[in-house]
C-alpha cells in the first residue's frame, strides 16, 4: 500500500475501523456486497506492520487492536485485576486443549467435581460459551472457548496453544468421549438391570471441592 489503496482496500478498512465487534471475512464480504475481501484483508495487515495499531485476526474474525509493544501507554491507571481461582484456570485448560468438552468429562480429568460457579465465572468472562450438547444418556451440556478467549490470550487459533503439538505426541490430548460414552452406557444397563430409572449418570464417586471462582 506504498501507492493510493484501492476502493475495495479502502471500504474493508473503513468497515473494521467502524464495527462494534470483529468480523469474519465472510460477513465483511456479505456488507460490502459480496466482494472477496481477504486480499484486501491480507493488504492492510501488511499496510498496518510495524505501526501504533495493527489489523490482527483471532479465531477466524478481524479487528483492529492497539500494538502490543505500546499497550501500557493506553493503559489505564486504576485497573481492576481479577484473578482466575485455580479450579478455574484448571477448567480453562481443560476446556481449551480437549473442546467441546462437558462437565463431567472436566471433572473426570480433574478428579473432583467442578462447582457451579467455577463455570460461571468463565461463561461471564465471555472465554467460554455453550456449544451444544453431548449425544449421551441425559444429554449433558458440552463447553468450548471463544473468539474472545483467542483474542485475550493472543492466539490466532487454538493450535497457537503452548505445548498443543508435545501434548499430542505424548497422547495427552486423546479424545475422552469415548471412555465418557463406554461409563455412561455401563451405568445405563446397570439401571436397566436394576429397575431404577431415577439414578443420576453423573460421577458421584469424585471428591468434591468448595471453592470461590
Amino acid at each position: 500500500m506504498t501507492e493510493r489503496p484501492d476502493d475495495l482496500v479502502r471500504a474493508v478498512e473503513a468497515t473494521l475501523f467502524a464495527a462494534e465487534a470483529p468480523m469474519t471475512a465472510e460477513a465483511i464480504s456479505t456488507h460490502l456486497g459480496g466482494a472477496d475481501v481477504k486480499p484486501a484483508l491480507h493488504e492492510l495487515v501488511a499496510h498496518y506492520s510495524g505501526r501504533g495499531i495493527a489489523v490482527v485476526e483471532r479465531g477466524g474474525r478481524w479487528h483492529f487492536q492497539t500494538a502490543a509493544d505500546l499497550a501500557h501507554l493506553l493503559r489505564r491507571e486504576r485497573e481492576e485485576s481479577r484473578r482466575l481461582s485455580r479450579a478455574a484456570t484448571e477448567t480453562l485448560a481443560i476446556i481449551a486443549y480437549h473442546e467441546p468438552v462437558s462437565r463431567a468429562e472436566i471433572e473426570a480429568i480433574r478428579g473432583v467435581q467442578t462447582a457451579k460457579g467455577t463455570l460461571d465465572v468463565l461463561l461471564e468472562a465471555g472465554w467460554v460459551r455453550v456449544a451444544g450438547r453431548r449425544e449421551v444418556p441425559g444429554r449433558p451440556v458440552i463447553f468450548a472457548t471463544t473468539p474472545e478467549f483467542l483474542a485475550h490470550f493472543g492466539l490466532s487459533s487454538r493450535k497457537d496453544l503452548p505445548g498443543l503439538d508435545e501434548l499430542k505426541a505424548a497422547g495427552l490430548l486423546d479424545p475422552v468421549d469415548d471412555a465418557l460414552e463406554e461409563m455412561m452406557t455401563a451405568a445405563e444397563k446397570s439401571v436397566e438391570a436394576s429397575g431404577d430409572t431415577s439414578a443420576d449418570f453423573g460421577p458421584d464417586s469424585l471428591e468434591s471441592e468448595d471453592e470461590s471462582a
